[in-house]
């Protein structure tokens, strides 16, 4: 049974005779591209390819019939496309196949010096006047270019293409001239996470906004990630067949995606929504992401406590089907990160006693009351040990709290729990 890849190349080779054989001269030299064979005729090659003639020159056959170009970028179909150039056959230059286009000409030496109006000069006044003229056209290329390393690269195509999409991104968060807005933003989440990292700096040059590179990242890590940081609620997340079953090179490519986008986050901490950070740290917990990457995830959720519900600590604290807690050491030092900022504060604005005023802060309030109600939720699971729940509880300040309702029903869940418990193993 013929495979899709052998039907194209018997459809190359089928459409490749058509346009070859009525000629009417008998072709002299057979091209093979992997698994696709090209009957063609030298003459009509050597006048366009400085790399064929070469090859039929230097041949110790004295006369050559057969020679192979597996190797040549975008394989049968952009040879293809060189040979129907080299016969005079009009075919489409799209955004699409420039990128490969100009590297099988560079390939085949193609180019204006050897021959002029050849290949190579077609393929860049396209990427040039076409191509390179919009965001979406730039972002396809580029996209195509992931195929072509390093060609593409040394041709400077790939670099092109970062310049032109950096400076239409950065025109279109600023001047939008589409809806949504953030338009621009999906079109970047298509590319590799290498070239999408190398926009997002030189958009940093350009002196771009926190919330713009913000926007721009939490798109691409909704589309890239999409299993792991989508919003899931204790209990209701990604079951067997998602993200709990996922192999470990597949883990090891999103852990490594997920410490790169980290990494591209600006400085400022309030630029993202507090559930898309608190997703993304339960994706690094999840993913086992290093310790560098999770510290900073922790920071920033640190930083806007005040601002985080009882659902965002949740989704720190479960795995993904809801049914497991984790070992809740990022939620102990996000709390603890966050009364250590308010104690900063306190000795910061010259009062007489830090630990009184830390504790009667507004923000402290919040989170004392947010602290108290969370350990009511998780004092429910079997898993929590005595030692945990203390930890957590004796983070937040006594004096934060205004009332003690919250902290005395958790503690009133879990005891209820604990007694479950040691019912079941009597």
């Amino acid at each position: 049974m013929a495979t899709p890849l052998n039907k194209r190349f018997s459809s190359a080779k089928e459409r490749t005779g058509q346009w070859v054989f009525s000629q009417e001269i008998p072709t002299d030299i057979v091209v093979a591209v992997g698994e696709a064979n090209f009957p063609l005729h030298k003459f009509m090659l050597v006048a366009k390819s400085n790399y064929i003639r070469k090859l039929i020159i230097e041949s110790k056959e004295a006369d050559l019939t057969r020679i192979n170009l597996s190797n040549i970028p975008g394989g049968p179909e952009m040879f293809e496309k060189a040979a129907k150039f080299c016969y005079g056959v009009n075919f489409e230059i799209t955004v699409h196949n420039v990128a490969a286009l100009r590297c099988a000409a560079e390939f085949l030496q193609m180019t204006d010096k050897y021959c002029e109006n050849n290949l190579a000069g077609r393929t860049e006044d396209f990427l040039s006047q076409v191509a390179l003229s919009s965001l979406s056209g730039a972002v396809v290329v580029l996209k195509s270019c992931e195929a072509l390393l390093p060609l593409a690269e040394d041709l400077l195509i790939v670099q092109r293409c970062i310049d032109v999409a950096t400076a239409k991104a950065c025109y279109e968060a600023n001047f939008p001239c589409r809806t949504p807005p953030n338009w621009w933003t999906e079109e970047l989440s298509i590319i590799d996470i290498e070239f999408f990292s190398r926009i997002i700096a030189a958009m940093k040059k350009r002196g771009a906004k926190a919330l713009t590179i913000a926007s721009a990242l939490i798109t691409y890590t909704e589309r890239s990630l999409r299993d792991l940081v989508r919003d899931h609620s204790a209990g209701n997340g990604t079951k067997s067949s998602d993200a709990q079953s996922t192999n470990s090179q597949v883990r090891y490519q999103q852990r490594e995606l997920l410490e790169s986008i980290v990494s591209l986050m600006p400085s400022e901490k309030a630029a993202f929504p507090i559930n898309f950070l608190c997703c993304l740290l339960r994706s690094a917990i999840f993913l086992k992401a290093s310790t560098s990457c999770k510290n900073e995830l922790e920071k920033r959720v640190s930083a806007v406590l005040e601002h985080v519900t009882v659902d965002d600590l949740l989704v720190l604290s479960f795995t993904y089907d809801g049914e497991r807690l984790f070992d809740l050491e990022s939620v102990r030092k996000i709390i603890s990160g966050f009364v250590e900022k308010e104690k900063s504060m306190a000795v910061f604005s010259g009062s007489g006693d830090f630990r009184e005023s830390c504790s009667c802060s507004p923000a402290m309030h919040r989170v004392a009351k947010t602290v108290g109600t969370y350990l009511g939720e998780i004092a429910t699971s079997g898993e929590l040990s005595i030692s945990k729940f203390n930890g957590i509880a004796n983070l937040v300040p006594k004096g934060s709290r205004k009332v003690d309702d919250d902290l005395y029903r958790a503690i009133d869940i879990y005891l209820k729990v604990i007694m479950i418990v040691m019912r079941c193993l009597i």
